[in-house]
């Protein structure tokens, strides 16, 4: 299994049911390590619209990047995310933030994310996850980045183990 940190994102209906949903799917084929606390951030990107919910997840991953995004963009999918404009409201947003220490620059994918730098929505809670993480791209530590320190927790997500999960989705009596 290989480290990966992922970033959620919610900003429509039962937010807090979005991201519960994304990591239960998560976990029924990487290991969920960790999870930090959810923010509730204001919309990056397009302002006019409603306040996102954001957390990161630490996973162990059987997946190389791009097969990890392949995983991810279903994810979403089940979870109900439907294709609107970009920097647009959704149900979920997930978002692949580091993977161990490797740099992918490619069309479909770029690690670490493109603006992991610039959105203390990424940067704060990766960093209650673990705050000695470096940019790989320089060796900087990533809370030398973070800008609003102030970011103040909306909840945490709790995941219990579910043994069966996969014989118990989808089932209906009759």
């Amino acid at each position: 299994m290989k480290t990966a940190f992922l970033a959620l994102g919610s900003n429509i209906g039962d937010r807090i049911s979005f991201l519960l949903k994304a990591v239960e799917l998560i976990s029924r084929i990487c290991s969920v390590e960790a999870i930090s606390p959810v923010y509730e951030t204001d919309p990056w990107g397009y302002e006019k619209q409603g306040k996102f919910l954001n957390c990161a997840v630490k996973i162990g991953s059987p997946f190389d990047p791009h097969g990890l995004l392949r995983f991810l963009k279903e994810v979403e999918k089940k979870v109900g995310r439907k294709e609107r404009f970009r920097w647009g409201p959704r149900e979920i947003d997930i978002d692949i933030l580091l993977f161990e220490n490797e740099i992918v620059n490619t069309p479909e994918l770029t690690v670490p994310h493109r603006y992991l730098l610039e959105r203390d929505f990424f940067l704060k809670p990766l960093l209650d996850i673990d705050p000695d993480l470096k940019d790989p791209r320089n060796g900087k530590p990533l809370k030398d980045f973070l800008k609003d320190g102030n970011l103040r927790p909306y909840c945490c997500l709790v995941l219990q183990p579910q043994p069966y999960a996969d014989t118990q989705v989808n089932h209906k009596e009759g």
